[in-house]
């Protein structure tokens, strides 16, 4: 799946807001999963090839490992919202539980 327009502006958002893209500090972390996790309760969707994809290409991350960072911080987003989404999806009545 291609990235959306949306998409592209957060990830450029994400540049902006890192200044050093060899060394991602602390909150910046944070803020970048502010940014994923903003996009995925809005309904945007991602596929994480595209997103490493885009950074290779972007140019201003040279440093493998920062790249590979934001991917897995992306990914991480990703995880925790589908997790959380199927934990709610769940009810008492269909637990198995034999309650």
């Amino acid at each position: 799946m291609p990235l959306t327009n949306n998409v592209i502006i957060k990830l450029n958002e994400i540049t902006t807001l890192v200044e050093d893209k060899n060394n991602l500090k602390e909150s910046e972390i944070e803020e970048i999963k502010t940014i994923f996790r903003g996009m995925i309760e809005s309904g945007e969707r991602y596929d994480l090839d595209d997103i490493e994809s885009w950074f290779e290409n972007e140019g201003s991350w040279q440093d493998k490992n920062s790249r590979v960072r934001v991917v897995n911080l992306a990914h991480y987003v990703q995880n925790k919202f589908q997790q959380t989404l199927k934990l709610n999806i769940i009810s008492d009545d269909d637990c198995g539980c034999g309650d």
